[in-house]
């Protein structure tokens, strides 16, 4: 499935115990050619990058580093399986390991809310235009 990372807007909806994110964790991601970048805040993130390759398939292999709320930079790799839901909007299914840190493992879910104008991917939250959940 080919997948246009550009523009959307993603919230993590759930996380192993050991992660960082939580509901309250805002990612926009941006798109060129095959390269996905995002940034990513809230919750227990004071700010974070993330880079990765996207598949023919849609698939992402990504690099990400933040900085937590405890000042603590932490790093890690990632593979992200993108569903498309219902209503055309994408639900990533994550499989995750720190590279700093205990090294542990876990898995997560974001799922898009919204789309941001422009190319930059650095819009303020002024210029959002969310989209309501499927029930």
């Amino acid at each position: 499935m080919k997948v246009n990372y550009d523009g959307r807007i993603f919230r993590s909806v759930s996380n192993s115990g050991n992660g960082d994110v939580d509901n309250d964790t805002i990612f926009k991601y941006h798109q060129v050619d095959d390269i996905v970048m995002a940034t990513y805040s809230g919750g227990a993130i004071r700010f974070g990058t993330l880079i990765a390759t996207v598949s023919p398939e849609g698939t992402l292999d990504m690099r990400y580093s933040h900085v937590n709320k405890e000042g603590q930079l932490a790093t890690g790799i990632c593979s992200s399986e993108p569903e498309v839901l219902p209503d055309g909007r994408i639900r990533l299914h994550e499989e995750w390991q720190w590279t700093s840190g205990d090294l542990s493992e876990g898995s997560s879910v974001i799922e898009e809310i919204g789309r941001y104008p422009g190319e930059s991917g650095f819009d303020t939250a002024d210029d959002i235009e969310t989209v309501e959940p499927a029930v």
